[in-house]
């Protein structure tokens, strides 16, 4: 068998391993939490017989690595099971998580497109004045966390302005009325992550151009374009692919705490209430999807670095 075929086996076989060990300590942490799931369902003012009768029905009179066995057998086959107060998790992420995955995109897409169109200029005009601008700026965007460019956001162009809504209406269909109820949300997801990955891609640009190859190839008179898209590129785009890969984790993670800044129907607020609820086959189940779909998009990552290693000098 191939040697890379088999370290891609160990990857994917480490990363599912790591996504069960993730999921098994969110079964611990929930159960750590003061309460739980029945007491959160039937309210304080419940009587103790009630409560044991619901912790029963619940399955949480059982010990827990029984619980995390019995749930993690039905994800296997496709079933989430259901939450505490008796809604079946699949048609809640089956409503949800389609609006996360958008919001999600489109800020990929952006910080894609402008991260690297501005580092490609960077990496051009090191010493230029957008070199000036980009070094402090990205370098700010990244310190400053989401929920406060959102809110900054909503200051400026809401509240100021008046240009865009400060919160998300949504139509029959559940998604948002408007395109423009979009444009914030995807913003304040997408700034912080183009400040990084515009910073990786000048670097890795700059790294591949110091290539002894690349200077023989400019000595030769191929024209810039060529040089850049035969010479440099191939060989910088494995790390900003990476780069790229694992900007996807930090915006579905910031999405949930956007999507709740912006009222937007995502799964930001089924987080909240799950945790609210000691709910932990839900909070389960959205780690799960979303850390599936963090490592799918990993995985397409190390395809593409391992496909461009190949034959590099």
């Amino acid at each position: 068998m191939d040697i890379a075929l088999i370290g891609f086996a160990a990857t994917v076989a480490r990363r599912i391993g790591l996504l069960v060990a993730l999921l098994a300590v969110v079964f611990v942490v929930v159960d750590l939490l003061p309460g739980n799931a029945a007491r959160a369902v039937l309210g304080r003012d419940a009587s103790t017989e009630r409560i044991a009768a619901k912790e029963h029905e619940l399955g949480l009179d059982r010990p827990l690595p029984a619980r995390f066995r019995e749930w993690f057998s039905g994800v296997v086959t496709g079933d989430f099971g259901t939450t505490a107060r008796g809604q079946s998790v699949n048609d809640l992420l089956a409503d949800k998580f389609p609006q996360t995955l958008l919001l999600a995109s489109i800020a990929l897409l952006v910080t894609v497109t402008v991260a690297l169109l501005l580092g490609l200029w960077w990496a051009a005009r090191p010493t230029g004045r957008a070199a000036r601008v980009f070094q402090p700026g990205s370098a700010f965007v990244i310190a400053v966390p989401e929920f406060v460019i959102a809110t900054l956001l909503v200051l400026v162009f809401s509240l100021w302005l008046g240009w865009l809504p400060a919160v998300t209406f949504t139509d029959r269909s559940g998604y948002p009325a408007g395109a423009e109820m979009l444009i914030l949300p995807v913003l304040a997801l997408a700034i912080p992550q183009v400040g990084w990955n515009l910073r990786v891609v000048r670097g890795a640009v700059t790294d591949a151009a110091a290539a002894p190859h690349v200077e023989s190839a400019v000595l030769n008179g191929l024209p810039e374009r060529t040089v850049l898209l035969r010479h440099i590129l191939p060989f910088a785009w494995p790390t900003i692919a990476m780069s790229f890969a694992t900007s996807v984790g930090t915006l579905f993670g910031g999405a949930l705490v956007v999507e709740t800044i912006f009222n937007y129907p995502g799964m930001g607020a089924m987080i909240a209430g799950s945790v609210s609820d000691r709910d932990t086959a839900l909070v389960a189940a959205v780690v799960a999807v979303t850390g599936t779909t963090i490592m799918g998009v990993l995985l397409v990552a190390d395809t593409i670095r391992a496909w461009s290693n190949r034959g590099r000098p």
